[in-house]
């Protein structure tokens, strides 16, 4: 049985032979390049609506009724004031790197991003709300913005709720695996000045 090599085993042995603290410099920059490139990744899959390529499903009309009603203007999904897609944030620890939304981080209003985040990425289980008359008289203000005629209802006095799954983090993730070993090794051999 005969073996051949393939590739650049040239290029191979010179990042190998390598002085030890200065391949492990290069790999630490591309930990951090890859790191933020893939922030950057899920950031513009937010702002574009489609990350990795899925696009978002759009807000309801109620949805945007009630941004409205609240001063807000925006129709983008997951983002009003952009607290979700500013709290994605990257972590560096040695040749480790975590992307996603730390359990410290807070929107404006003190609500935790990581339990928001994580109600948007795998939506949420039905909310039974019960109705007062105040919560009425605002859904027929919400109907009637978002253009539908509000009716007397079913009259038992519950509304309920449900946020539909939105993924923005594990497609972007999915998208950027693509290739991945081969971005990661050309940024070492970059830093180590082997690139061709």
């Amino acid at each position: 049985m005969a073996v051949s090599r393939t590739g650049d085993w040239a290029r191979a042995r010179r990042l190998l032979t390598a002085a030890p603290q200065r391949l492990q410099a290069a790999i630490g920059t591309a930990v951090r390049q890859e790191a933020h490139a893939l922030r950057n990744e899920i950031v513009q899959g937010l702002t574009s609506q489609a990350p990795g390529g899925e696009t978002l499903k759009p807000p309801s009309p109620l949805t945007i009724a009630a941004r409205q009603l609240e001063g807000f203007g925006g129709s983008k999904a997951l983002i009003v004031r952009g607290d979700l897609r500013n709290s994605i944030t990257v972590i560096v620890q040695g040749d480790e790197a975590f992307i996603g939304v730390s359990r410290s981080a807070r929107s404006k209003d003190g609500a935790s991003m990581v339990d928001l985040a994580k109600l948007h990425e795998f939506g949420g289980p039905p909310v039974i709300i019960p109705m007062t008359p105040k919560m009425r008289r605002f859904l027929f203000a919400l109907l009637r913005q978002a253009g539908k005629e509000p009716t007397g209802g079913s009259g038992r006095g519950v509304i309920v709720v449900q946020v539909p799954a939105r993924p923005f983090l594990r497609p972007a993730f999915d998208k950027f695996r693509e290739g991945a070993s081969r971005r990661f090794l050309d940024r070492v051999a970059r830093e180590l000045g082997l690139a061709p």
